[in-house]
């Protein structure tokens, strides 16, 4: 069995980066561990922490979510605005078509809130659902 890889970025209040590195046998408790590091340094406790997905076993509609979470929070923008962050943070071209239609579907969802009109439309993640998240991958 080829070695495994184990990588944690945690940033802080300050948006320090910390970043944590282990190859090899990794077993439950290893992994606890050093999960249990990082909530020692002062990160995310417990309760709070999420593990994300790597981004290969991401959906679209998870790509997305996440594009917006991390960069409109609080924010009105446009589909292009999502299509550019999109392909900065992911690094693969996107429709915009596709980024207008996942908008569309988030909306009806109730993710997010929607104005203007078709020409101009602009959305604005709900409060209630806004989280910040830490930088790219």
């Amino acid at each position: 069995m080829p070695p495994r890889k184990l990588r944690i970025e945690v940033y802080d209040w300050e948006g320090t980066k910390y970043v944590l590195s282990v190859e090899g046998r990794l077993t439950r408790e290893k992994i606890a561990f050093l999960l249990e590091m990082v909530e020692r340094m002062g990160a995310v406790p417990e309760e709070e922490l999420v593990l994300r997905p790597l981004p290969a076993e991401m959906t679209l509609y998870e790509k997305l979510q996440l594009v917006i979470e991390r960069y409109f929070s609080g924010t009105w923008f446009t589909t292009r605005d999502v299509k550019e962050a999109y392909e900065q943070e992911f690094g693969e071209p996107i429709k915009l078509s596709t980024v207008s239609t996942y908008l569309a579907r988030m909306a009806e969802r109730g993710m997010l809130v929607r104005a203007g009109p078709a020409s101009a439309r602009r959305y604005r993640l709900r409060a209630e659902v806004a989280r910040p998240l830490p930088g790219p991958y």
